[in-house]
């Protein structure tokens, strides 16, 4: 339990794909003017990171360590087909939005990273859990930023519900009449949110750090003492 509590940790927080390691920022910048784009990205990446770290960790016995690199691109654009296909049948208008960037998931150096870091080297269950985290880790980085973006862009949350809940309608936050924010909904806008969340981060790792010195230099000194 702790091996996979220490796997939870790092994919939602201390090895976080894009607040941490600053992954993936093709699609978080350009997906995010809404939660509803924000969440079904991430959504499907995190369901092919975790499929794909569960199918390479099985295989990795029988996969050559010369051409590795190539096999754990072709089992990942297997995935990602699968669910771009998916998109296309079942949520079609939400495809026509997302584009080419669940295609261009293939290309994410967050999945192919986590392939060859963890999925080639631990069991497949834990390597499934990894993805799985990791994803969770994106999903809500974009989930946040996608939800601020659209808040103070256009005044709502959940813009574009209906193309996955027939029926459903976004919350206007604030009225209707609200002339919005039109930098926040461009590619500055998430330039200057997510560099905020970035420093956010860091300044609270960065207290946390001192507490713990902190503590370790009493207990030194208790130790002392005693």
């Amino acid at each position: 339990m702790s091996t996979y509590r220490e796997i939870t940790h790092n994919g939602l927080w201390k090895q976080n794909s894009i607040l941490a390691q600053v992954l993936g920022l093709c699609p978080t910048l350009a997906v995010t003017t809404t939660l509803t784009n924000s969440v079904s990205l991430g959504l499907a990446t995190a369901l092919v990171m975790a499929l794909s770290n569960l199918t390479v960790s099985a295989l990795r016995a029988f996969i050559p360590y010369e051409i590795r690199i190539p096999v754990f691109i072709l089992i990942i654009a297997t995935l990602v087909t699968m669910v771009d296909l998916a998109f296309n049948a079942w949520l079609h208008d939400l495809y026509l939005i997302l584009g080419i960037f669940i295609p261009l998931i293939v290309t994410n150096c967050i999945v192919l990273a986590r392939v060859e870091a963890f999925a080639a080297k631990n069991p497949a269950w834990r390597s499934t859990w990894d993805g799985f985290m990791m994803g969770v880790g994106l999903t809500g980085v974009l989930a946040v930023l996608g939800a601020v973006r659209e808040f103070v862009g256009q005044g709502t949350v959940l813009s574009g519900i209906e193309m996955i809940i027939p029926g459903a309608q976004a919350i206007h936050v604030l009225p209707e009449d609200y002339p919005g924010f039109l930098i926040s909904i461009l590619p500055p806008g998430a330039f200057i949110f997510l560099g905020l969340m970035i420093a956010v981060r860091n300044w609270m790792d960065a207290r946390a750090n001192a507490r713990a010195a902190e503590l370790a230099r009493r207990q030194h000194l208790e130790a002392q003492a005693a």
